[in-house]
């Protein structure tokens, strides 16, 4: 089975709550604070594995959650941090972002890895609010929650040798005489829908990973057919190798196919057109392919194009071990570096942050009768904020002050009793002296 394409939800691990502990000792009859801070949740990254070709274990499992990191203790002491969730792709994995479609990382090198979903810091245990006039205060801070998203892998067939040609014209033929890979084969349009690799052993030593490409039809650069699932894997092929059926058993003209398969890889990706290809003219074993190959390579000169042509018959295994002599000899020539997917200049993670000063990073609106105050930094205020001592709620509230959230409340008429909304949490507004 090969899957090419998978959606997935990932999230780091939600950050360890803070502790409130006092220091409880014999001879220390009023101990100061010992709340130790909570741990760090786990990250979610992406490693390369050189051992797996597809994503069909995502097509199982489609939820990746990091473990929260532990509480913070008591004598001051840190809840440990997570331990970071590995998830293995195969190389040449493209991550996507679900929502906006932007492209996060291309994997290609083995070992290489990237976060894809940051886990939350630890909250603050009560011993770090601890100020000369508040030496013992019941303070501490929830853990933040881990970044979550869903994200879309698209894997991109590395391979170097990739082979492209109408349907039925030889091509899975080919791969299944030259390796162990086994193909179905048929004699009818699209046999062919995913890709498959074969690894080619020369027989001197050298060997090379091939790979059986669907078929193209015109108007593929546009999607119509395959399309896109199949020029996806044409991007990361060193070599592009032709297979032409040059006996025309299908009635149509060789040389016209090849032009037209040149075309659709340049309307989907111009830089495909500088790849290095070569020709590989099949089933000569059948009548009239010699005139068909006559015709073919005049007409190819006329067009002012030096590509070599490998007169082969996959069937009968004819010109096949010379053929695969020359590939080898071609590749000792190209360097190995993959085709990367082109990247925004900056590749670090973006971190978006409202442009307006700390005082003013909210806005307010009215629902009916509630007054719904619209803050990011707030509403995450909100939930490193344990509610359930009297010193955090009174925290929370002079920082609202501070940030003259208050003043603006009352400036848009909102009174005493009234209801107001962050987020999902709502409380009633009341006039401070």
């Amino acid at each position: 089975m090969f899957v090419d394409k998978a959606k997935v939800y990932v999230k780091g691990g939600d950050g360890g709550d803070g502790l409130v502990a006092f220091r409880r000792e014999k001879y220390v009859p009023e101990g100061g604070p010992a709340g130790g801070d909570g741990g760090d949740g786990g990250d979610v990254i992406f490693r390369v594995d050189e051992g797996l070709r597809t994503l069909v274990d995502f097509r199982y499992q489609k939820h990746f959650k990091a473990d929260r990191g532990e509480k913070g203790r008591n004598k001051s002491q840190h809840g440990a941090n997570a331990e970071d969730l590995i998830v293995r792709v195969p190389p040449g994995t493209v991550v996507v972002d679900d929502d906006t479609q932007e492209i996060l990382v291309d994997l290609t090198h083995h070992e290489q890895e990237v976060v894809i979903a940051k886990g939350g810091r630890g909250g603050r245990g009560n011993t770090r609010f601890a100020t000369p006039n508040n030496p013992a205060p019941s303070i501490a801070e929830n853990g933040e929650e881990g970044q979550e998203r869903w994200v879309v892998l698209e894997l991109k067939v590395m391979a170097d040798i990739g082979l492209v040609g109408f349907p039925s014209v030889g091509k899975s033929t080919l791969l299944s005489v030259v390796s162990g890979a086994r193909p179905k084969i048929g004699a009818y349009h699209f046999t062919t829908l995913t890709p498959n690799l074969g690894v080619v052993d020369v027989g001197d030593g050298r060997s090379f990973v091939m790979a059986d490409l669907p078929g193209l039809i015109e108007g593929a650069h546009e999607g119509v057919g395959l399309g896109h699932e199949f020029l996806r894997h044409v991007e990361r092929t060193r070599v592009i190798m032709h297979v032409v059926d040059m006996a025309a058993t299908e009635g149509r003209d060789p040389f016209d196919d090849w032009v037209k398969i040149n075309e659709e890889l340049k309307l989907y990706n111009a830089k495909l057109e500088e790849r290095p290809q070569i020709i590989a003219a099949n089933k000569m074993d059948m009548p009239e392919a010699e005139e068909h190959l006559e015709a073919f390579k005049r007409k190819l000169a006329e067009k002012g194009r030096d590509i070599p042509i490998y007169p082969i018959s996959a069937y009968a295994k004819t010109g096949v071990q010379e053929l695969m002599y020359k590939i080898a000899d071609l590749l000792e020539t190209i360097p190995e570096t993959p085709q990367v997917e082109e990247l925004p200049e900056v590749t670090e993670r973006k971190v978006y942050r409202l442009e307006t000063s700390e005082e003013e990073d909210f806005t307010i609106r009215r629902d009916n009768d509630v007054f719904v105050v619209d803050s990011p930094s707030i509403e995450k205020l909100i939930k490193r904020t344990n509610f359930s001592t009297h010193e955090s709620v009174m925290r929370f509230a002079r920082i609202l002050r501070k940030k003259g959230v208050d003043k603006a409340l009352r400036s848009r008429g909102a009174q005493d009793g009234q209801t107001i909304r962050i987020g999902d949490f709502e409380f009633e507004f009341v006039e401070q002296e």
